[in-house]
């Protein structure tokens, strides 16, 4: 028996493998969400799973499991992984990464003929990105039982597919995977991903040690006036919804994030109506989205939004009508995994600071129901949802390196 150890080559050409399936003429990937694209990738997964003898196993919402045994096969297992889904536009690591450097951890210790204490489990969550059927980590949320599946059987996608259809053809499409109920104990799950921002490769660092997810509410906000003629209504005798609308812009961009740095704030969509070139809009909608790692600073920059919007609209006699379209709570990962991964990566002599991700994840809903915490690697520029996301070859390998190491460590050591 030899030492566990990442054969980095045979990881890089996997992810070569899988940036084949769904790729863009760009360099990058389209694999959404239950696709015929997604359903090849799974079906790869497998055979590659099943050449080394490994078990696999799905649920009704098509989450993807590959086992290795333990010395106690009766522990619940540890769980790596991340998805296998895209963005339309997407790149080839964002997800990949981590699902295939958790395969690769599972490889090297079956190169080595080493037997972990608990089981260990890679697992493809089902629908992280959300782009073709909303809400995004389907999987993730159903296994934590943070949602019920059912209430998403009559969505239709952004192509106009059947979510139900196109799941039953996903589950379908890997006879040999046995089935599984949803949702099991497991001692704990550890995800690897990009870090999808700038920091680590501005530092200089070789990977993060993620603490906690900061929380995101999506707001939509309907300013409502009164429509008019562009030409023959004088200001005195305007209500005009655009002024009120970019009096609210103006003033949460000058305010939210110039005074905390921690804090987000963005503008993703903005519509008139009727949307006339020569008429006074009716009313003006538009989306905010607001991200903070604590849940009372969240709710304050979402009663500075009120407060604010309440306010232009008086100036300029509109009514603001807002209403919550999303709501995740922040969330905080595990210490004790978080320890884990920190003095593997001092093992390792892989320099590391401790982060917080500003982009939810599948590790957010798996951490309401074991140990977790997340590894993140620099992307180029950090650039991710766009065919430009790039990792360097010693990124990936860094990353799986300390994947493998936690992940040997926390199946000794959890429960």
């Amino acid at each position: 028996m030899t030492a566990p150890a990442i054969n980095a080559e045979r990881l890089q050409q996997r992810l070569e493998a899988f940036a084949r399936i769904g790729a863009t003429p760009a360099g990058g990937v389209n694999r959404q969400a239950l696709s015929a694209e997604d359903r090849a990738a799974r079906r790869l997964l497998t055979e590659l799973a099943q050449a080394r003898g490994f078990s696999v196993f799905q649920d009704p919402i098509a989450n993807l499991f590959i086992r290795r045994g333990g010395h106690d096969d009766s522990r619940p297992p540890l769980l790596i992984g991340s998805h296998l889904d895209s963005q339309p536009t997407g790149g080839r690591y964002d997800g990949a990464l981590g699902t295939l450097a958790a395969f690769e951890a599972l490889e090297a210790l079956q190169d080595a003929g080493l037997t972990s204490e608990a089981p260990i489990e890679v697992v493809a969550w089902t629908n992280e990105e959300g782009s073709r059927f909303a809400p995004g980590v389907m999987g993730s949320m159903a296994f934590a039982g943070a949602a019920d599946p059912a209430t998403w059987q009559s969505l239709t996608g952004s192509d106009g597919a059947s979510f139900a259809h196109e799941l039953a053809a996903t589950l379908a499409a890997l006879p040999e995977a046995a089935p599984r109920s949803l949702g099991m104990p497991v001692s704990g799950y550890i995800e690897l991903h990009i870090e999808q921002g700038p920091s680590l490769e501005k530092e200089g660092l070789a990977v993060g040690v993620v603490t906690g997810v900061q929380g995101t509410r999506w707001l939509k906000v309907t300013i409502s006036g009164e429509a008019g003629h562009a030409g023959t209504t004088p200001l005195p005798y305007r209500r005009d919804p655009m002024v009120a609308a970019v009096g609210i812009l103006h003033q949460l961009q000058a305010s939210v994030m110039p005074s905390d740095a921690d804090a987000r704030l963005t503008v993703g969509r903005i519509a008139t109506i009727p949307g006339s070139v020569n008429a006074i809009p009716k009313a003006v909608s538009f989306s905010l989205d607001i991200r903070h790692p604590s849940a009372s600073r969240l709710a304050a920059i979402e009663a500075e939004v009120r407060a604010i919007c309440r306010d232009q609209c008086e100036r300029q006699g509109c009514s603001a009508e807002i209403a919550t379209a999303f709501d995740m709570p922040p969330g905080t990962f595990a210490p004790a995994m978080i320890d884990i991964i920190e003095t593997a990566a001092d093992r390792l002599f892989l320099s590391s600071k401790k982060m917080v991700s500003g982009a939810f994840h599948d590790a957010l809903f798996l951490s309401k129901v074991a140990p977790t915490a997340m590894i993140f690697v620099p992307c180029r520029d950090g650039i991710s949802h766009n065919e430009a996301e790039y990792v360097e070859p010693a990124s990936v390998r860094d990353g799986a390196r300390l994947l493998l190491e936690a992940t040997i460590v926390a199946a000794k050591e959890l429960p």
